[in-house]
């Protein structure tokens, strides 16, 4: 008896060490701290909803690894620009398609090294970064510009210099979503995504990334809720196929560092297979990090069904073994030990430095995409500048800033004394779009920022009704996606920032008043804008 409890323990402490989970609040609770000191998970991960300042962060994760017995992974997706889960306190750097508009790789190894040191500095050691994906479908939802770009070299490059940077600062990298989530036009957080591609296909473009970062050295790869067709005839995603995680991934790939799924919450797997049954299926494709971030009743089902399943012979104790030793070599690999961290005094000099944020504003002005101008630029400054400004106002888990302090007009406002801006929602309602159609009659400068604008029927009316107008001067600039240009015909100055982060828009603006040349080239085919066109000023 004593024996059969001793293994049962056993048993659930390793299985625990292969969950990775998610909490509410800016502190331990209750339900984090029971799954960490009776579930014995591996893994903790952070959300903006666990962000509050710099030293806070330092703390919680200080709280959070002398609550463990072992040494926790402290994972957050801090991929750049769009996607940052901390913003205050660190130097937030451009977002993948910024960079791959800068053709600057050694920048970008580097932007890495500074997120990874103050990352780790706060007690976070794994990056759910860089995002890999080939963004060939512009119609895709959920990657965009989380994407270098639609070359699968150019991701390649830019991915391997970014994993080296994060590994260089102490930091776990992560390339996802395996094998590929650019070539959608479904959000797995919210349904279940196919690709049909043959192997042929697939090992030209979406496996290109990861093969070659693998072959350069990568701590961990994230799967993709998404069904590939060439390596399963059921309606199986990647997460839960053994074909392709022991198969392609380990098999043909030759990767033997850390396995850790997309969260199971998402409806890809939770509205499917379910979560419980989701972790067990995941494990037995070869999984070794299963990620569950929100829910403590779907956290606990996922490591009580794994755990069932060991125990009944579903699972071999020796698969568990092999993922136990995966993340215990990861940890030992990266210094991860769980020791109190310094003073948070000696941390914070090392955060946030002007050294560090003019490397991020050295990057984010070489990335400001300049597709046309029929003499627009500079704006004049002795006219009035009508500035739109679409404010998003939805929270999801990719976005979840809900809007931004530094808009493009406020940006512009330290070089133009005549700025008039007008905040509107991403998707404006008819009296929005009434008021800005109405205000900015006394204006010939208008300068109208897009959001998505190729989803949003209000953006394009404003814009059809601005590009028909006669002796309206105006500047389109794409603040998140650059496929907006093909929105309405007939813009004729358009700049591409690809982000609507402060940075992004102060760089801008600096176009905008003359102050700064245009250097960066396009990421993907824009209309017809080929790959790699822009006007280098």
């Amino acid at each position: 008896m004593n024996a059969a409890k001793d293994q049962t323990l056993r048993i659930r402490h390793k299985v625990g060490q292969m969950f990775m989970c998610g909490f509410m609040g800016t502190s331990p609770d209750k339900d984090i701290l029971t799954l960490i000191q009776d579930y014995h998970i591996g893994g903790i991960i952070y959300f903006r909803r666990n962000i509050g300042t710099a030293e806070q962060v330092y703390a919680c994760s200080a709280a959070l690894q002398r609550a463990a017995a072992e040494p926790l992974l402290i994972a957050i997706d801090q991929e750049g620009g769009m996607v940052a889960r901390i913003e205050d306190g660190v130097t937030l750097m451009p977002g993948n398609m910024a960079l791959g508009a800068t053709r600057n790789p050694e920048g970008v190894r580097q932007a890495a090294a500074i997120a990874g040191a103050e990352l780790r500095h706060l007690g976070i050691n794994m990056n759910f970064a860089p995002c890999v994906d080939v963004n060939n479908n512009p119609a895709n939802p959920v990657i965009g510009v989380r994407s270098y770009g639609e070359s699968p070299l150019l991701v390649s490059e830019m991915g391997s210099a970014a994993a080296a940077g994060y590994q260089e600062a102490g930091v776990a990298a992560t390339i996802k979503h395996f094998p590929g989530h650019g070539d959608t036009d479904t959000d797995s957080h919210l349904a279940l995504p196919s690709i049909s591609h043959n192997r042929e296909r697939l090992a030209e473009v979406e496996l290109l990334p990861f093969q070659r970062i693998i072959e350069s050295g990568v701590d961990a790869v994230m799967t993709a809720h998404v069904v590939f067709k060439a390596y399963e005839d059921d309606v199986i995603p990647a997460t839960l196929s053994e074909n392709i995680l022991t198969g392609l991934l380990r098999g043909e790939l030759n990767f033997d560092g850390v396995i850790v799924t997309d969260c199971l919450e998402m409806n890809a797997i939770s509205q499917t297979v379910g979560v419980g049954a989701g972790a067990v299926q995941a494990v037995k494709a070869g999984a070794d990090l299963i990620l569950v971030s929100h829910t403590y009743s779907w956290q606990v089902e996922a490591i009580e069904a794994v755990i069932e399943a060991v125990i009944r012979g579903e699972i071999s104790e020796a698969r568990i073994d092999a993922s136990v030793q995966r993340l215990a070599s990861l940890k030992a690999k990266r210094g991860i030990t769980g020791a109190e961290p310094q003073a948070f005094p000696a941390i914070q000099q090392q955060l946030a430095s002007e050294a560090s944020h003019e490397v991020a504003r050295t990057l984010s002005e070489q990335s400001i995409t300049l597709l046309c101008d029929d003499g627009q630029l500079p704006l004049a400054e002795h006219e009035g500048i009508y500035v739109i400004w679409p404010e998003v106002r939805v929270n999801h888990e990719v976005v979840e800033a809900l809007q931004e302090e530094m808009t493009l007009g406020k940006a512009l406002k330290p070089y133009y004394d005549g700025v008039t801006e007008r905040i509107i929602g991403v998707d404006p309602s008819a009296e929005e779009i009434a008021m800005v159609l109405e205000e900015s009659r006394s204006f010939t400068q208008i300068v109208a920022a897009t959001y998505n604008a190729d989803f949003s029927p209000g953006q394009r009316q404003i814009l059809q009704e601005f590009t028909a107008r006669t002796g309206c001067r105006l500047i389109v600039v794409a603040v998140r996606n650059p496929y907006d240009f093909t929105a309405v015909s007939g813009i004729r100055t358009y700049i591409a920032s690809y982000e609507n982060k402060p940075l992004a828009m102060q760089s801008v603006a600096k176009v905008l008043a003359g102050l700064s040349f245009t250097r960066g080239v396009l990421p993907v085919t824009v209309g017809a804008f080929a790959y790699g066109s822009g006007i280098v000023s």
